[in-house]
């Protein structure tokens, strides 16, 4: 017999992996999926290390270690104006997707509405399906992505409460502003949405732009789950480390389906995370500087390829134009580019319901320079 929940039907593994697999069936070079195999800073490599040397491999309580919560709680008073208390307020993860199963799980009800805004990241559509919830669309506009009060106004159902904002966003880079973010507020205080926040890129931006985090706006803490990360900051994808601040009320019922669904985050990677927490204010600001230059490598080859980019303002993602290979569905051009020159992407049918998705690549710049050099080498190519 076979058995498999309703809340699957319709769901298939995310393109961002299944290009992976493509990247690696014919060796190429995978600026797809977002591993950022950059390394990982000493200080938290060794703090793990240190940690697992001292056995501190047994579980934790469910919302982290204090060490690590009180680091946390002063790294977001300092860097994100947000005041969080390190006892009841703040929850370490089994990353950020983990933090936002929790959140969706213990906060919704199914049948609830989450209003996504488009492009979205896929795993913010499909974690929200298999809770029960309905999706709804909101999209936001290339090559701006504005978001306007009047649009989201428009966009919020009966049903909806809640709304997701990745900012800066995967795929497409976009940093919501203040004024933006404040329009939001208005909705959301209007309308009694909770909202629901992505942050895991806050430290990778560019052009001397500012993270505003929406809890930072007046009449949002009371109503959001700020939910960042570490796998990007430190280069860790595969430790799985992300924490979330939310008000009392609302944290406590995220711990309990924290608990419930993972226990605790690694005990020993917390130690190492702790560590992160105390680098230098350089060691953050050079993230952007590194990351530009990154940038725009890819960029420049990009056009050069005849695949104008989407500059993006934020985060380690580009969109690009996928109209000049010829392809009837990102799918088939991914596939084709991936063929061609050997390196991989990601159809822009992952973030879209459907048009303009289409007709969109995304690609992820958080390598090494000679692999993303030689990516760029083998974009030209296809003109010459």
């Amino acid at each position: 017999m076979a058995f498999q929940s309703r809340r699957l039907q319709g769901l298939a593994q995310s393109d961002i992996r299944r290009m992976s697999r493509e990247c690696n069936r014919v060796g190429g070079i995978n600026l797809g999926q977002g591993l950022c195999d950059m390394p990982t800073p000493p200080p938290v490599a060794a703090g793990a290390k240190a940690a697992i040397d001292a056995r501190a491999s047994t579980y934790t309580y469910p919302e982290g270690i204090a060490e690590l919560r009180e680091l946390i709680s002063e790294k977001l008073a300092r860097d994100n104006g947000i005041r969080a208390a390190p006892d009841g307020e703040i929850v370490v993860t089994i990353g950020a997707t983990g933090a936002f199963a929790a959140t969706v799980t213990a906060l919704l009800d199914p049948g609830d509405g989450i209003l996504l805004m488009e492009p979205y990241y896929g795993y913010h559509l499909n974690t929200a399906v298999v809770a029960g919830l309905e999706p709804h669309y909101m999209t936001l506009a290339a090559p701006k992505f504005e978001l306007t009060e009047d649009a989201l106004r428009e966009a919020v159902q009966p049903n909806t409460r809640a709304v997701v904002v990745c900012t800066p966003s995967n795929p497409s880079g976009k940093i919501f502003t203040r004024a933006e973010l404040e329009a939001l507020a208005r909705v959301a205080r209007e309308r009694d949405l909770l909202v629901i926040t992505d942050e895991i890129y806050e430290y990778i931006r560019y052009d001397g732009r500012a993270h505003v985090s929406p809890a930072s706006i007046p009449g949002l803490w009371e109503r959001s789950v700020s939910i960042m990360g570490l796998s990007k900051t430190f280069s860790i994808t595969g430790w799985r480390m992300g924490y979330l601040a939310a008000p009392e009320p609302l944290a406590r019922s995220i711990t309990l389906v924290n608990d419930l669904y993972y226990v605790c985050a690694p005990a020993p990677l917390q130690h190492g995370v702790a560590e992160g927490f105390r680098m230098p204010a350089s060691f953050f600001e050079s993230l952007q500087t590194e990351y530009q230059r990154k940038r725009d490598i890819v960029c420049d080859a990009l056009a050069d390829a005849g695949l104008d980019p989407i500059v993006p303002e934020g985060a380690y993602y580009v969109l690009a134009d996928a109209s000049a290979l010829g392809h009837a569905t990102s799918r088939g051009a991914a596939m084709a580019l991936l063929e061609e020159c050997g390196v991989a992407s990601v159809p822009g049918s992952a973030f879209y319901r459907a048009a303009p998705g289409e007709s969109i690549l995304r690609f992820c710049f958080a390598k090494e320079d000679e692999v993303l050099e030689e990516a760029a080498r083998r974009l030209r190519a296809r003109r010459a």
